[in-house]
C-alpha cells in the first residue's frame, strides 16, 4: 500500500507544474492578441485620418463655381424660305460659369449678337420647328458663343441655353 500513495503524489506534482505553464501560455497569448489589436486599431485610425485628409485636399482643389444666368435681348430674323417670308422671334438666356464669364460676354455683346444673328438667319423653319431641331440649335448656339473673342484667347464656358420665347411665323 505504500506504493499506491507514492504514485498518487507524483501525479499531483505533475499537475501543478502543468497548470502554471498553461496559465503563462494563456497570459502570453492574451498579451499578443491585445498587442495585435492595438497595432491594428492604430493603423486603422492612422489610415482613416490620412484618407480623410486626402479627400479634403481633393475637395479644396476644385471649388464649385456658381452658375450665372445672362438673359439676351430678343432676336428677330428672317428665315430661309422658298415658299414665302418666314421669320423667327426668339428670346434666350445663357447659363455661364460664374460672373466673370457673364461680364466677358456682356463686354463682347456685339460679337455675340452678330454670331447668333448669322446662325439664326441661316436656318429654315422646318429645321427648327421640332424639339430635335431646337436641341440641335441649342448646341450650335453654345458652339458659336463659346468661340474666343480674340485670337489665342480662352473659349467662353457656356453651360446651357434656355429659350424663354420661341415664335416662328
Amino acid at each position: 500500500m505504500a506504493k499506491a500513495p507514492a504514485k498518487a503524489a507524483p501525479e499531483h506534482g505533475d499537475a501543478a507544474p502543468a497548470g502554471k505553464s498553461k496559465k503563462k501560455l494563456i497570459i502570453i497569448i492574451a498579451a499578443a492578441v491585445l498587442l495585435l489589436a492595438g497595432v491594428g486599431g492604430g493603423a486603422a485610425i492612422f489610415l482613416s485620418k490620412k484618407h480623410s485628409a486626402n479627400k479634403e485636399k481633393e475637395q479644396k482643389v476644385e471649388p464649385a463655381k456658381a452658375a450665372a444666368f445672362l438673359p439676351l435681348e430678343p432676336f428677330t430674323v428672317n428665315l430661309q424660305s422658298e415658299g414665302g417670308d418666314k421669320y423667327l422671334q426668339v428670346t434666350m438666356t445663357l447659363e455661364v460659369e460664374g460672373e466673370e464669364q457673364a461680364n466677358l460676354i456682356k463686354a463682347n455683346m456685339p460679337q455675340v449678337r452678330s454670331r447668333l444673328l448669322l446662325l439664326l438667319s441661316s436656318k429654315e423653319a422646318s429645321e427648327i420647328i421640332s424639339v430635335e431641331g431646337k436641341e440641335k440649335l441649342v448646341q450650335e448656339i453654345i458652339e458659336k458663343v463659346s468661340q474666343p473673342f480674340a485670337a489665342k484667347a480662352e473659349p467662353q464656358k457656356i453651360g446651357a441655353v434656355y429659350f424663354t420665347s420661341f415664335v416662328i411665323q
